[in-house]
């Protein structure tokens, strides 16, 4: 019976968890900071074994790791490289769903030597926009055309009926992630031009686009998308983009917490409020005898009815009752806090998927523009499709590498037909499928 090591047990591992125990003949061994959590994924299965971990404690780390066929961690990624080099010394996989950092491709040639694969990538966004992506990429290389245009945009969403906020988003998770994220520049290629704009410029970027037979969202670019001409071949591509949708609203709104100081990660000197509102009148430099709400609207230059001003209204962000929570102490955790509260998606909702890919494919004698769409919903008391989509590919391959499936060595993404066409044929069968859709574009 192979070993499989989950290392970590938060709002994706589940599914993870639950496919390797019902699908495959394996141990699965789930450790986690809270024993609880992993306790809760394995339900008791024979086949389980829930432990507690301090990911911080190396030799702790260490011993799991000398006991595993095949790692899975889903630990936060700044951990991914240590857990990465206790697989080379004892010549154990490993898979993850994060974006591979420039540590992680450092051991491409010791993983090669040590005989393993460490998988990166292998998630929803990244690793099924990639799988997705490159399944066209190549069927338009084998029919004898060429990409000039690529275009990939990703969304984790409520569902339409689920939207019930006034910022048009839901969080199964800790959002502290998502508003970090809201800090990064931005990078892309347009035409044959790159594209750079820096992080505090993000929210003013975005363009407003119609998905068919889903709806209308904000598109605002995703990091830096130039090195997916490299990496998906598109050497022929005038215009690369990765993007993130969200609900109409978003980007405006954002861009003004970003400008009012509230993405803040650091302890804000002399402040010594215990409010919401003080946090806010110390950002904005208020007197203590202004109006804070006319206050914020004139800092960001907003009039006081602006539907800006009504959505930072109802988080809270001008209560003098609301207190900031204790053993935090930056506007961006106590962000966190609050908006977890106001904007949790519940159990009895659905939370929604959307990923639409774009290529304008150039033939010797037509060109077509084609479109490829994922949506996904989630099941309401039950896993979240966010969970699903993350998780489930990487159990996959977890599968595919302990029946020799996959026999690659070294740093890898799924970009290669042998890993992506086993995992997407197998998600097809889970109701995680892309639509797809050709138009002839004639020039004249």
């Amino acid at each position: 019976m192979k070993k499989i090591l989950v290392l970590g047990a938060g709002m994706v591992s589940r599914p993870l968890v639950r496919y390797l125990l019902d699908q495959s003949d394996c141990q699965v061994t789930m450790a986690s900071r809270t024993v609880q959590k992993a306790e809760e994924c394995i339900e008791h299965h024979p086949s389980g074994i829930a432990q507690s971990l301090d990911c911080t404690n190396n030799t702790e780390l260490e011993d799991l790791v000398t006991n595993a066929d095949v790692v899975v961690s889903l630990l936060p990624y700044v951990y991914h490289v240590q857990v990465a080099k206790f697989c080379i010394k004892h010549s154990k996989h490993l898979v993850t769903t994060s974006y591979v950092s420039e540590d992680m491709r450092t051991l491409d040639k010791p993983a090669k030597k040590a005989g393993i694969l460490l998988l990166n990538e292998c998630g929803l966004d990244p690793g099924i926009d990639h799988m997705s992506a490159m399944r066209i990429i190549h069927d338009v290389s084998y029919k004898g055309g060429i990409i000039k245009s690529f275009r990939s945009t990703t969304g984790a969403l409520p569902s339409h009926e689920a939207n019930t906020n006034p910022f048009g988003y839901k969080f199964s998770w800790s959002p502290r992630g998502v508003l970090l994220a809201s800090r990064n520049p931005a990078q892309w290629l347009q035409d044959g031009n790159i594209i750079s704009i820096p992080g505090k410029k993000l929210f003013e970027n975005y363009t407003l686009q119609d998905v068919p037979t889903v709806g209308t969202f904000e598109n605002y670019p995703n990091r830096n998308s130039v090195p997916y001409k490299d990496i998906y071949g598109l050497k022929d591509a005038q215009t690369v983009y990765r993007g993130t949708f969200r609900m109409a609203g978003w980007c405006e709104t954002m861009r003004y917490l970003t400008t009012l100081g509230w993405l803040q990660d650091t302890p804000l000197t002399n402040f010594n409020g215990i409010t919401y509102a003080d946090v806010t009148r110390f950002l904005i430099k208020a007197a203590q005898t202004d109006d804070l709400y006319q206050a914020t609207a004139t800092s960001l230059d907003l009039t006081p009815y602006a539907t800006v001003m009504k959505r930072l209204q109802w988080l809270g962000l001008f209560s003098t009752t609301k207190k900031l929570p204790t053993g935090r102490n930056s506007p961006l955790d106590w962000l966190n806090v609050i908006t977890l509260e106001k904007m949790a998606l519940h159990k009895n909702e659905r939370d929604m998927i959307v990923m639409h890919h774009e290529f304008i494919a150039e033939y010797p004698d037509k060109t077509d523009y084609i479109t490829s769409t994922l949506v996904n919903y989630g099941i309401p008391n039950g896993d979240s499709a966010v969970a699903r989509t993350v998780a489930l590919p990487a159990a996959i391959a977890v599968k595919m590498i302990i029946n020799g499936t996959i026999t690659l060595t070294g740093v890898h993404i799924p970009v290669t037909p042998s890993i992506y066409t086993p995992i997407l044929d197998e998600l097809e069968t889970m109701d995680i499928r892309f639509t797809e859709a050709t138009t002839p574009l004639s020039f004249g």
